[in-house]
């Protein structure tokens, strides 16, 4: 169905690659000829504390490499994402206005809404995640 084929994959994201590397493997296995990845969310490069469960930001395949090296690490042809203020032009927005800011973004930006409390028990380095002042 897909032999010599140039395949496009969407994901909704990339956090460790992992499920990534695994489909671009199947799908070359199928026989395409080139698979590209195009990801509907800017890279996920910090760890979400607000209910969705991400690993420590060491293991966020954005915070340790630039899109290159992951496209690399995941075997694509291709791999683009969406900008941060692209996204934010998709949910009606002209762009990011960090002075007024309607939705969370934190694991995009590093910009937490609030004081990250658990880690402020720690120095940032070995904590891992960024303190807002």
């Amino acid at each position: 169905m897909i032999e010599g084929k140039r395949v496009v994959l969407v994901d909704d994201s990339i956090v460790r690659g992992t499920t990534s590397k695994k489909i671009v493997e199947m799908v070359r296995a199928a026989g395409a000829k080139e698979v590209h990845m195009r990801i509907s969310s800017p890279p996920t490069s910090h760890p979400c504390f607000y209910g969705i469960d991400t690993p420590e930001q060491g293991k966020l395949l954005a915070h340790r490499m630039t899109v290159e090296q992951m496209r690399d690490f995941i075997q694509a042809d291709s791999l683009a994402f969406i900008s941060l203020d692209g996204l934010y032009r998709a949910m009606g927005e002209e762009k990011r206005d960090p002075a007024k800011l309607g939705y969370c973004d934190a694991c995009f930006t590093g910009d937490y809404p609030i004081p990250l409390t658990d880690a402020l028990d720690h120095p940032p380095a070995e904590a891992n995640v960024p303190v807002r002042a």
